[in-house]
């Protein structure tokens, strides 16, 4: 059974998502501020975070930024705000998927679903992911370029995780959206994507305006060339 700890400060909808989610099936613990949601997380094991972002003590931002110190849960954003630097935060902060308020409870269970088989299938494969001089440790989020360390934020080594996974296969813009983050267009558009690909491309290649390993196939996606 999945343990599930659930961030959110209106009343009401913890009650209606504990109801639900317990029939799905999910061992689900709430907080409904920051310090509760710390104690929770010091104390228990989670295979998945479902966090609010506006709390009375603080942000879910915050409490992202705790756990991706030492943690790689998946981490589902809840907000009432569809703002796209919101959502860029969220996810450049490491959360993994971002839904706004009201949301359908089937979409939530699928997006869950998804996260929680995301993670499963990343326990499984290599500890190590490696091409061009480009290293990437997936339990660490660490990566490398000739032994010299990146920077990366969360959503960048998701970003490069993909592409190394995937060398010489064109990634359509969309398939990258779901792959990455569940998203239909609703929240992240190809628009945002390209910035995404930009700051990784400076961060990894020797002349980012001609990029030698992630390349653009036009029309099309894009596509990481070994």
């Amino acid at each position: 059974m999945k343990r599930l700890l659930l961030l959110e400060d209106d009343k009401s909808l913890v009650t209606g998502l504990a109801f639900a989610l317990r029939r799905q099936g999910y061992e689900l613990d709430t907080a409904r501020t920051l310090e509760q949601a710390g104690e929770l997380w010091a104390q228990n094991p989670y295979d998945l975070l479902i966090l609010d972002v506006c709390l009375p003590d603080g942000s879910g931002f915050d409490f992202c930024r705790q756990v991706r110190k030492s943690s790689n849960v998946p981490i589902l954003f809840l907000t009432a705000s569809d703002e796209e630097t919101n959502i860029i935060m969220g996810l450049d902060l490491g959360g993994d998927d971002y839904m706004t308020k009201p949301f359908k409870l089937g979409v939530l269970f699928s997006r869950l679903n998804a996260l929680l088989r995301r993670a499963g299938e990343a326990g499984c494969s290599g500890a190590v992911l490696a091409s061009n001089g480009i290293e990437l440790r997936l339990l660490e989020g660490q990566a490398s370029k000739n032994g010299a360390p990146l920077e990366l934020t969360a959503a960048e080594t998701k970003l490069l995780s993909l592409f190394l996974q995937n060398p010489n296969i064109v990634l359509t813009k969309q398939q990258i959206l779901s792959r990455l983050w569940d998203c239909e267009g609703d929240y992240i558009d190809g628009n945002t994507l390209t910035v995404y690909i930009r700051r990784l491309r400076c961060k990894i290649e020797d002349d980012p305006s001609t990029p030698k390993y992630l390349r653009t196939v036009r029309g099309v996606g894009y596509r990481w060339k070994v």
